[in-house]
């Protein structure tokens, strides 16, 4: 017998993450809607993440438990648990956060109410490591223009100058999705697919505060300080190489607007749109575009540097001491 489709999957990556695991995981299973599958992708984890996940996914038939045994970096797993969904709707879910009980129904009566709509998610409040509330947060993405070019333009204005991105973490339908991944391992790269998602339909905010994000010193922007430390985080291959990020961004909307459904006035309207990012950018760029031509010289002086610290073979040694 076939087994029915859920209507919504929930992907949770995970690497090392038994602090705060078990929490998330209650949140999830305490859901009101309760038609969903939640798949977990464990990147290799050392700690007891691997024994906690076995745990609840032999008590919940909903749960589906994947370990790598090699951490191969948070966009691989991000992409992974998207990769494995089967529902109509899919939603990302750290282990670390907290969604209260009515949000996944909530969302997909606003998904299932409105073909239009791409992403329903709820506004936030941002909890310390004991739960406690620092603060609410408003991402204002309530994009509900019939027109793709104002809904791309109205984004644009959001992250000029950055946002924490907590709409990522909202419900979104798959068959759009699908079009957009891989995610893209590279810093902002959930920032980015939300820019990306709103040339094929609206965003819906929930008025009421139902996903909280926590706020420790192990979340990735805090762990990783460093640009160059966080790129290796999203892909460890790319630790050490040149990647001008702000180009990238500049890549990747360029590609979605290409083959969005947009006719040609559309686009044409969003490549302006993109004139102005690139002045809003512009230091940013710049400052890419030197680090690319200085990349050889910087390579050249590691790789010398590295040579002089490294030990003297046996023989010279041996030479040396008689």
């Amino acid at each position: 017998m076939t087994q029915k489709r859920p209507l919504v999957s929930v992907g949770m990556p995970v690497y090392n993450g038994e602090h705060f695991l078990e929490n998330a995981l209650n949140s999830i299973l305490a859901q009101t809607f309760k038609d969903f599958e939640l798949i977990i992708s464990d990147n290799g984890s050392t700690d007891k993440t691997e024994a906690i996940c076995r745990r609840y996914a032999n008590a919940d038939r909903r749960i589906r438990y994947i370990r790598n045994e090699e951490n191969l970096g948070a966009g691989w797993n991000f992409d992974r648990v998207a990769e494995l969904a089967t529902g109509k709707y899919f939603k990302w879910a750290c282990h670390d956060d907290l969604c209260a009980p009515e949000f996944l129904q909530k969302c997909v009566e606003v998904l299932e109410t409105d073909p239009t709509m791409v992403l329903a998610y709820a506004k936030t409040s941002i909890i310390d490591e004991s739960g406690a509330e620092i603060k609410k947060y408003e991402d204002g993405f309530h994009l509900t223009s019939d027109q793709p070019v104002e809904r791309f333009k109205a984004y644009h204005h959001l992250v000029r100058y950055g946002n924490l991105c907590h709409p990522f973490h909202g419900t979104i339908r798959r068959e759009v999705l699908t079009k957009l991944l891989p995610l893209g391992s590279y810093p902002s790269s959930d920032l980015i697919l939300l820019g990306k998602l709103v040339l094929y339909g609206k965003f819906y905010e929930i008025p009421d505060y139902l996903f909280c994000k926590r706020d420790h010193p192990a979340i990735s922007v805090r762990a990783h300080r460093a640009f160059h430390e966080r790129i290796a985080w999203y892909d460890p291959t790319k630790k050490g190489k040149l990647h001008l990020t702000r180009w990238k961004w500049f890549e990747e909307y360029i590609s979605a607007i290409r083959t969005a459904p947009l006719t040609w006035q559309e686009k044409t309207k969003c490549y302006r749109q993109m004139l102005q990012w690139l002045v809003w950018n512009s230091v940013w760029l710049t400052k890419d575009l030197l680090k690319a031509i200085a990349w050889p010289f910087v390579k050249l002086f590691l790789s010398r540097q590295l040579q002089f610290k490294l030990p003297k073979s046996p023989v010279s040694v041996k030479a040396n001491n008689q």
